[in-house]
């Protein structure tokens, strides 16, 4: 810049309101300005030096604890980075997607990210990640939890919304089974007779097991004799690949804890000719778009509304809206 003001016969104070305030400059000073850069090679101030200097930049980070395609192939996680990117454009600041994969650098990663506050996708309550992000002091919230701890966390209450569903996709089972997300950070693919939902790292998990063992314990029945299928990832494909044993093992009902998974079992027992629900109930979460097509009974969230909230808190505004708003949607997988 100080060579630029040079060779321009003007002040580097000039220059640098001809590339970032070129309102302030007349005409003719920014014409020398950019005819001396131009000879010079010089593009302008470096961005990460002015984010620097400004000791912000304008960017939101959101923390994945998932592979980077995952922000893109799954439609929950896609809903609710829409959100936070409505709120990004709302406000002319940009969007960076941190992911972290349990490797040794993560939280080395996420302490140097350049962004002025972090959105942090549901995680579990022993990932580093989270001591990392609330180290750096900048404004961070946890979408769906660890919930109490240093950062502030929005979700619905998961607990509830499965003891609702699961009283709808249990109505006259005689041996349910869960389709549930991964118990810890490990994401091993097993299958366990009425586990302790205290043994999950993950919150979702946690409460959502926690809320189908009422909902089964309220019917008269015992959790241990409740097969739950655990799937190492979100995928449709596993869902399907728990039905034949589901149904080999005599399940007449499945509660999913996502429309994905839900959506792969109900395509299996179509395939197989297994009458829904008669055979065997279905259940889902979320309310994806695919879901009223195919009759899915599930839990209605918004997800798109939690990005939103989401990004204003790590933006440092304060949240004062209610917890968020679900609703069970009864449609033709389950008993009437």
């Amino acid at each position: 810049m100080a060579d630029v003001a040079r060779a321009a016969g003007v002040s580097a104070m000039t220059v640098s309101y001809a590339f970032g305030q070129p309102e302030r400059v007349s005409a003719e000073s920014t014409e020398k300005v950019r005819r001396a850069a131009a000879e010079l090679g010089y593009t302008g101030p470096q961005p990460v030096a002015r984010s620097l200097r400004r000791g912000r930049t304008a960017t939101i980070g959101v923390v994945l604890g998932e592979h980077l395609t995952y922000a893109f192939d799954d439609p929950q996680a896609a809903r609710f980075l829409a959100g936070v990117a409505q709120v990004c454009a709302d406000e002319a600041v940009g969007l960076t997607l941190v992911p972290v994969s349990g490797a040794r650098d993560d939280t080395s990663r996420v302490a140097q990210a350049a962004v002025d506050g972090f959105v942090v996708w549901t995680t579990s309550d022993d990932d580093p990640v989270l001591a990392a992000v609330a180290a750096t002091g900048r404004p961070a919230v946890v979408h769906g939890g660890p919930a109490g701890g240093r950062l502030p966390s929005i979700g619905i209450d998961d607990r509830e919304a499965a003891r609702a569903i699961g009283r709808v996709v249990f109505a006259g089972a005689r041996r349910p089974a869960v389709l549930s997300f991964p118990l810890d950070r490990a994401r091993r693919s097993q299958v366990i007779h009425g586990p302790d939902p205290d043994v999950a790292a993950f919150p979702v998990t946690r409460n959502r097991l926690a809320g189908f063992r009422d909902a089964w314990e309220a019917r008269g029945g015992s959790w241990s004799d409740v097969r739950v299928i655990v799937c190492s990832r979100n995928k449709a494909r596993l869902g399907a690949e728990a039905v034949p044993r589901m149904l080999g093992d005599g399940a007449d009902a499945v509660a999913a804890m996502s429309d994905e998974l839900a959506l792969g079992a109900l395509g299996a027992a179509r395939q197989l000719g297994v009458p829904v629900p008669a055979t065997l109930a279905v259940s889902g979460w979320d309310d994806a778009d695919a879901a009223a097509p195919a009759g899915l009974s599930t839990v209605r969230q918004d997800l798109r509304d939690q990005g939103v909230r989401c990004a204003r808190i790590a933006m440092g505004q304060p949240d004062l809206e209610e917890a968020p708003h679900w609703e069970i949607v009864a449609r033709s997988t389950t008993p009437t």
